[in-house]
């Protein structure tokens, strides 16, 4: 079991230091670190999740070879023993955790996929009859299936919750052909993690995805990809809608916070060992589940 919250590597400055993951420019590439940190209610707790890094790089690097042929993504090694020397000194941090990438530039639009209507879905149809724009049927509940998913972009926040938009605000911000492209890429990586999920006993209710353009405009899957961090994982034989359903995500952690009556403002609370260690293996049944092995 190892906990890595924070990462200094000797001679590198962190290019960008996120909620999760550690960001170093190596020049010509990035070196991405999912430290086994976790946030709630837009705050990095003060407890981490052992392992928790290690499930979200190598969830994503499982699922960009799963779906390299559908798009091209920014993933170029994983093998700590072919990064570059001067890395090779932190070896046993980077291990399992870690991937080397192309840059990129990010598109600044997230791309969401939803299948059932949960989340700030549900809020939105409560309070609007509508998720994005995107009027739905009178009469829905919470956790229901949707008809046919949905395709909900939303504004990428550097703080705080990112911002639902509809598709025509998307195309406004990064252009029509560009949103025609990116939704139809999304919508078709749902479908097939949804049928991969679904083989695994798993109900992916909803996805959010990254991308970014190349020099001469090809675009690649970047970031993490359909992990429990950025989608939302059911359990299928405990599946029952018309409520909030058992995840496979922070949902223990949530518990706790809302048990407790955080107020959601600093100074954040810690984790006591029982919500860390249910939280810690719910991310490793994801893994265990989707990926069909053992965390390396």
């Amino acid at each position: 079991m190892s906990l890595v919250l924070d990462t200094r590597l000797n001679g590198l400055a962190p290019h960008r230091r996120g909620k999760v993951r550690d960001i170093y420019d190596l020049g010509d590439t990035l070196l991405m670190i999912a430290t086994d940190r976790i946030s709630a209610f837009d705050y990095v707790l003060g407890t981490g999740i052992p392992d928790k890094g290690k499930v979200l790089s190598q969830l994503s690097a499982f699922w960009f070879d799963l779906t390299r042929h559908m798009v091209s993504n920014h993933l170029l090694e994983t093998d700590v023993q072919r990064y570059p020397p001067e890395l090779q000194s932190h070896a046993e941090v980077l291990a399992g955790r870690s991937m080397i990438v192309r840059k990129t530039n990010p598109v600044p639009v997230e791309c969401v996929a939803r299948g059932y209507l949960a989340g700030s879905g549900w809020k939105d149809y409560l309070a609007t009859g509508a998720v994005c724009g995107v009027r739905l049927p009178p009469g829905l509940r919470e956790s229901d299936r949707l008809a046919e998913p949905l395709f909900t972009p939303a504004t990428k926040a550097t703080t705080g919750h990112d911002v639902n938009i509809s598709e025509a605000e998307a195309a406004r911000l990064v252009g029509g052909p560009l949103i025609e492209q990116l939704k139809s890429l999304t919508m078709q990586l749902y479908a097939f993690g949804a049928a991969h999920a679904e083989r695994c006993g798993i109900v992916l209710a909803d996805t959010k995805y990254e991308f970014g353009l190349m020099p001469d405009g090809t675009v690649l899957l970047i970031d993490e990809v359909m992990t429990p961090d950025s989608s939302r994982y059911w359990p299928r034989d405990l599946y029952n809608p018309g409520r909030p359903q058992v995840s496979f995500d922070k949902q223990y952690v949530r518990d706790y916070l809302e048990q407790i009556r955080w107020n959601k403002q600093p100074p954040v609370p810690s984790l006591p060992d029982d919500v860390v260690a249910r939280t810690r293996e719910k991310y490793l049944e994801a893994f265990r589940r989707l990926a069909g092995r053992e965390l390396a």
